[in-house]
């Protein structure tokens, strides 16, 4: 990894670098520097001085910055002297650019600033076109403008020929002051600013953009950054609605503006074709009464702090979404934060410190805790005094007094400042006590938000004396006075200018810390001047800096990298209070024997994303599949509570455009089979009533199947859905086989207030059914596509068990279609308005052998294609059916009116996958039906009756939650559950607990049964007469068969249709079985 900087300010101005290889922080040479603040980019660091400035620090590299000026001779020839620089009035100048609109002499060209040098004179290119000439690098052509040629022709009329001069960048390493506009007007002082944008283009090595923001709140960018260019070329202003107060740029296209009534503007429109932007967009604060204080911008990320020191994290954002999608409180106290490379997140806390976010990666860019970053400041010489320095000799470093206790003062920012890079005394000595005779008082921090001005002007000028301190000698075992604290200023509190800087705080605990080590010294201590101590190490530097600006647009760090000053022993509480910070700071470096009391860690709100690429299908023209991008961000609040939302990120006539979903109104889940792609279905109660689902397409059936798994996990997760379905559940199935649930809420169950279907939230059970039954009391039964029936194997309150094979087989159909004419008889070629020859069972869709494919791709072909003799109405011995015309119905015998006649094609496929269901073995049933009963009811017996694929009604008795399944010893028959009947019977049989099996003969046959919650069987005879059997219990289990006089039905069973699936994802009616006792 390459040695990156991250930089830093503190509250007096002074610049301080820190390597990422390094440990000790290094402050810039330049002594007399002293910077507002700092924005840092690859290879570069800007700075705001304190003259109002811009100031460059460039680092050095292997390869020097150089700038070619060049310019151009033109001449003319004319019959008396020749070429000669003697123009026409219409040409272009003597001396000029490459387009002759510019004059550019020789002595016009100078240097830009101090930090450029020429490395030699004016030279002549003796190339023409990039080729060695003979010329001396005179280029001819006929007239001004034209094709120029170094071959000199009978009638070149013009000449010209190309100087060079170079330039080289000389101020790489030290802070270079960028030169006012010349001759265009310079912006008014600056107040803030801010580079990115680097990685706006694919370009390795792409130049960063400059933004900035004057006193008057305009917004500013600066032109011509070029790596040739580093300093830029002119300022230009960009309109903002609003007073602007700081800004923050992204590495990527986002620009993010805080306005002076704390909301924030959001720059539109950014690319590198308008590196400017387009329009603002206003996004409010987070917090309803409490005004934004700060903001930065990564590339994807936003983080914002506001006044009262609470840290924010923006959902959503995105190149494609530069607003984002809502607000996420972060645990911390922070009075700054910086996002830098890698979206790696730095902060300036509001004890002065500086901290790190850990954690943060791509698939969590929120990170999970701050953690201070401990790099040692200065040198030795730094940390100790000489005799030239000090009126009482020089101090002795062992016996410093770093082993202060944190005292805890009124005001709660008062936060103790250590951090010497000593080591700690082993013990109290009679030469500690004169140390800390000879220890120099801590000197007095202002508090005026002018102290940096007031310090430059005073720099030059004599050195006014302050007030002393004295420590005033304490007898063992007396306690000590109160801290003494040194008047400031009153400030404004959390309502000042974000710009202010308030230690009144930090004055108070240095002047606490002056007091505690004349504890058991019994010497008074000395007394020194500001000036004094600004001779020997600057003012506040003995007890290390205290920060007020951070910047890691330059330090390339993550979340694996091994950094010695990013190593802490534990992790901060997720919300830091500066006597907290203080004490975890005491006992890294002093390694404490006795633990230091903390505040309970608490929970704080976290983000997690998970991105990928799928395929979209557009559905609207043109309609096709286009590449996205997609992300799924999770936020989860301190409560524990989850919210989620789902992003598709697309181009549009090179427009950058977004949709979301969010989870919480996702209906359901289903792969769906789309063009043979692995693709999968996202319905929304909205999208669901427009017939308009969101359609996504993966590359391979896992990737589609994770990310089912992942949508369908959030969904349950922002509901409260455990992973086992619950005994209340209501179960369906899809057309494709596909098995479905919901699980009610208490006001589903009350009467007063229903859910429609349209608006429940189905998810998706392993496994493959044609028809599924259940009842209160947690017993799932169902029936394959061959008749095999399944029993579900969890149970209420247990997990399912995942890891049994499962089944299935089932015919797929297609249908020739032929038209008789006079010439020839039956034949493949119908009337126009005919439907195709090889279509589906309506008519409407063509489908032939070769194009017809299983109905997903986890089926597969088990036989060829066959003729079908088996269909309704008959066939011939072709297997043909006659009808009249198309659709009428059809017959299997030809008649004299029969003009078209059609024949059913079938295959069989199969299906193996794995689900929580137990096979049932060994009749293979048509249909099933369960007895309802209330969830509170204590049934020891469920009675269960079934349709067998031949017609004949078993009932069985002896079915509990307990044993779902009851098979019986003697006859190896099993217990059915299910709701839907629908084949003719002609005997029926009834099996009673489990012992014997009864007969009860029919007249009529039967075509579908189902019991009630009344103890009532009920059954519809294929004429369409109604039976039902009454008083069915288990002393008379086969009850009195009765006829209903009048009666005529198609089926029987207190269902209905749900049939909402529907358009373009092949979603057709699902028989959904509510009961009627569930209220």
């Amino acid at each position: 990894m390459p040695i990156t900087l991250l930089w830093a300010v503190d509250v007096y101005g002074r610049v301080y670098s820190l390597s990422t290889a390094g440990q000790r922080w290094e402050r810039a040479d330049d002594t007399l520097l002293e910077l507002k603040r700092v924005t840092a980019g690859k290879g570069r660091c800007w700075g705001i001085g304190c003259d109002h400035h811009i100031y460059l620090n460039m680092m050095p590299s292997e390869a020097p910055i150089r700038y070619r000026e060049e310019t151009y001779e033109n001449q003319r020839w004319n019959p008396v002297d020749g070429f000669t620089d003697t123009l026409l009035p219409t040409d272009r100048w003597p001396w000029s650019d490459v387009t002759g609109m510019t004059p550019q002499p020789l002595h016009s060209f100078q240097l830009p600033s101090r930090s450029w040098e020429w490395e030699g004179d004016w030279y002549v290119d003796q190339s023409c076109g990039g080729e060695p000439s003979q010329t001396g690098g005179w280029e001819y052509a006929v007239d001004f403008p034209a094709n120029f040629s170094p071959d000199k022709k009978w009638n070149s009329c013009v000449r010209r020929r190309r100087w060079i001069r170079y330039r080289r960048y000389i101020a790489q390493g030290t802070w270079a002051k960028i030169p006012l506009d010349s001759p265009r007007k310079p912006p008014l002082p600056l107040c803030d600013i801010s580079c990115g944008g680097w990685e706006m283009s694919d370009q390795s090595g792409r130049y960063p953009f400059l933004w900035g923001v004057s006193q008057q709140g305009q917004v500013w960018f600066r032109e011509g950054i070029h790596p040739r260019v580093p300093e830029g070329s002119s300022w230009e202003e960009v309109e903002v609605p609003k007073e602007v107060a700081q800004l923050s740029a992204g590495p990527g296209d986002l620009l993010w503006a805080l306005l002076w009534d704390g909301n924030l503007l959001v720059r539109m429109g950014l690319s590198l074709d308008s590196p400017t932007g387009i329009s603002w967009v206003e996004v409010e604060s987070p917090g309803n009464e409490v005004e934004a204080l700060h903001v930065a911008v990564g590339v994807s990320v936003v983080w914002v702090v506001t006044k009262d020191y609470k840290v924010w994290f923006r959902r959503g954002v995105n190149s494609h979404n530069p607003c984002g999608s809502g607000w996420i409180s972060i645990g911390g106290e922070m009075l700054m934060v910086d996002v830098g490379l890698n979206d790696q997140v730095w902060a300036v806390g509001e004890d002065r410190s500086l901290y790190f976010r850990m954690g943060v990666t791509p698939s969590e860019p929120s990170g999970n805790g701050w953690i201070p970053v401990s790099a040692q400041w200065g040198s030795s010489s730094v940390l100790s005094c000489t005799d030239s320095d000090s009126e009482l000799g020089p101090v002795d470093p062992q016996n410093s007094t770093t082993n202060t206790p944190v005292l805890e003062a009124e005001a709660s920012s008062v936060v103790p400042l250590g951090g010497a890079d000593t080591p700690t005394p082993p013990e109290e000595t009679e030469d500690s006590a004169l140390a800390s005779q000879q220890d120099t008082p801590k000197p007095f921090i202002p508090a005026s938000d002018s102290f940096i001005n007031s310090l430059v002007s005073d720099r030059e000028k004599a050195c006014m004396l302050q007030p002393s301190i004295t420590e005033v000698p304490q007898e063992e075992g007396e306690e000590p006075p109160p801290a003494l604290i040194l008047p400031t200023p009153e400030t404004a509190g959390h309502d000042v200018p974000w710009m202010n800087v308030d230690l009144e705080g930090t004055e108070a605990a240095r002047s606490a810390q002056m007091v505690e080590p004349s504890l058991g010294s019994g010497i008074a201590a000395a007394t020194y001047t500001l000036g004094t101590l600004e001779n020997s190490q600057g003012v506040g530097e003995e007890d290390g800096p205290v920060w007020a600006w951070i910047s890691g647009g330059g330090c390339d760090v993550d979340v694996n990298s091994q950094i010695s000053w990013l190593s802490p022993t534990g992790i901060l509480s997720l919300s830091l209070t500066p006597v907290q910070s203080a004490a975890w700071s005491k006992q890294q470096q002093q390694d404490h024997k006795e633990e230091i009391s903390k505040k309970p860690l608490e929970r704080s709100n976290s983000v997690w994303v998970r991105k990928g690429s799928l395929r979209w299908w557009r559905d609207w023209k043109p309609q096709r599949w286009m590449d996205v991008g997609v992300a799924l961000e999770q936020s989860t609040k301190s409560d524990g509570r989850k919210d989620s939302i789902f992003f598709v990120y697309y181009s549009q006539y090179n427009e950058k455009k977004f949709l979301q979903v969010f989870i919480n109104e996702v209906t359901v889940l289903v792969p769906v089979l789309r063009d043979c792609h692995y693709a999968f279905a996202v319905y929304t109660a909205q999208r669901t009533k427009q017939r308009w689902p969101l359609v996504l397409a993966a590359q391979t059936e896992k990737d589609m199947n994770d990310w089912l798994n992942l949508l369908s996990d959030c969904c349950c997760e922002c509901r409260g859905i455990t992973s086992s379905p619950s005994r209340q559940a209501l179960w369906s199935t899809t057309s494709k086989g596909d098995i479905m649930i919901h699980e009610p809420s208490f006001s589903l169950e009350g009467p007063t207030n229903p859910l429609a279907c349209d608006l429940m939230f189905w998810r998706q059970v392993p496994g493959h059914l044609r028809c599924v039954e259940s009842n209160s009391l947690g017993l799932v039964w169902g029936i394959g596509w061959d008749g095999t029936a399944w029993v579900h194997s969890g149970h209420y309150g247990q997990q399912p068990t995942l890891g049994k094979p499962q089944t299935d087989v089932r015919s797929v159909h297609v249908y020739e279609n032929q038209r008789w004419n006079p010439m020839t008889g039956y034949t493949d070629r119908g009337l126009p308005t005919d439907r195709p020859m090889w279509s589906d069972e309506s008519g409407l869709k063509e489908c032939t052998k070769g194009n017809t494919h299983p109905p997903s791709p986890e089926w597969s072909w088990v036989s060829e294609w066959a003729v079908d003799y088996n269909v309704p109405g008959g066939t011939d011995k072709e297997g043909w059916q006659y009808a009249a015309d198309f659709p009428v119905t059809y017959h299997g015998h030809k008649t004299m009116k029969d003009f078209v006649r059609r024949r059913r094609w079938t295959r069989k496929c199969k299906i193996t996958l794995r689900g929580p269901w137990q096979q049932v073995p060994p009749i293979p049933l048509s249909d099933i039906s369960l007895m309802p009963c209330l969830a509170q009811s204590r049934m020891e017996q469920v009675p269960v009756w079934a349709l067998s694929d031949k017609g004949d009604v078993l009932c069985r008795l002896g079915v509990s939650p307990q044993n779902p399944a009851v098979r019986n010893v003697t006859s190896r028959l099993d217990s059915w559950v299910i709701t839907h009947l629908t084949i003719s019977l002609q005997t029926v049989c009834l099996f009673s607990q489990g012992t014997s099996w009864l007969h009860v003969g029919t007249d009529q046959p039967f075509k579908s049964i189902s019991i009630g919650g009344a103890n009532q069987v009920w059954a519809i005879a294929k004429d369409g007469a109604v039976f039902y059997r009454g008083s069915v219990s288990p002393q008379n289990p086969a009850a009195t068969l009765r006829a209903l006089p009048g009666s005529s039905s198609q089926t029987m069973s207190p269902r209905f249709l749900w049939d909402h699936w529907t358009r373009s994802v092949l979603l057709q009616p699902a028989i959904l079985c509510p009961r009627a006792d569930r209220k």
